[in-house]
């Protein structure tokens, strides 16, 4: 399927509707989350439009020389586009740079190695598979990780011609409680080798029945499909400028 852009405010809506609904749902959880601030949401959605402008400009994530869009999305979760915001952050980011880059051989290599590897699987199984390398241990990110891999994980969805993968309240809970379990676990323990092949499969499947047309924006074409992407910059004049 051709890649597909992102009803932005669809998912706005959806994820007001959790914030409103957000006491009832954390009262279901295993392990409580924070409130659903404002701000959360407004950041959560700009990352939302740097992964729509991303799609717009048929850039592959994990092709070689694109992991600065990876940090970037990161970035729009924990501070959003504001300059001052940015400027306040500057020293947190630099160390998530660097973080990334490592992580106890774990960082952004190891990541995109999988993804590399695993390019011939369904897009489902790939983007369960980034996911739980991005928030299991070590994680990719210094903070933000499952916001920041719920919005990797909606771009291969999409770029596969599938939505995107919102927070509603229908599936707040099988998203949430899975990933604090999925957070708990050690890449490099002898027990991931059985335990995390069974993590990808399932949350997998939760990724493909959960999956809802409204939070793409109809056809218009695409400049790829799933034949791969190529090292480009974002057009700034479709996507949300950046705080620099």
């Amino acid at each position: 399927m051709p890649a597909r852009r992102l009803n932005l405010p669809a998912i706005e809506s959806a994820l007001r509707a959790v914030q409103a609904n957000f006491t009832q749902i954390n009262q279901l959880l295993k392990s409580p989350r924070d409130r659903l601030e404002d701000i959360i949401i407004v950041r959560m959605l700009s990352g939302y439009a740097y992964v729509d402008a991303l799609l717009s400009e048929g850039i592959d994530l994990f092709a070689l020389g694109n992991s600065p869009h990876l940090l970037e999305l990161n970035a729009r979760v924990l501070c959003g586009t504001d300059r001052n915001d940015r400027a306040a952050a500057q020293q947190h980011l630099a160390a998530t740079e660097r973080h990334f880059y490592d992580a106890n051989g774990y960082g952004i290599g190891d990541v995109a190695d999988w993804y590399q590897r695993h390019r011939g699987e369904s897009e489902w199984k790939r983007a369960a598979g980034i996911y739980v390398r991005v928030i299991s241990e070590p994680q990719l990110y210094i903070e933000g990780n499952h916001r920041t891999g719920a919005l990797i994980m909606s771009w291969v969805l999409a770029a596969a011609g599938r939505p995107p993968f919102v927070l509603t309240v229908d599936n707040a809970r099988a998203y949430f409680d899975p990933s604090a379990v999925i957070t708990k676990t050690r890449k490099k323990s002898f027990g991931a080798l059985f335990r995390i092949p069974k993590i990808n499969r399932h949350f997998a499947e939760f990724l493909a029945a959960q999956a809802d047309e409204r939070y793409l924006a109809a056809p218009s074409g695409s400049p790829w499909g799933e034949s791969g992407g190529q090292t480009r910059q974002v057009n700034k004049a479709t996507s949300d400028e950046p705080c620099r």
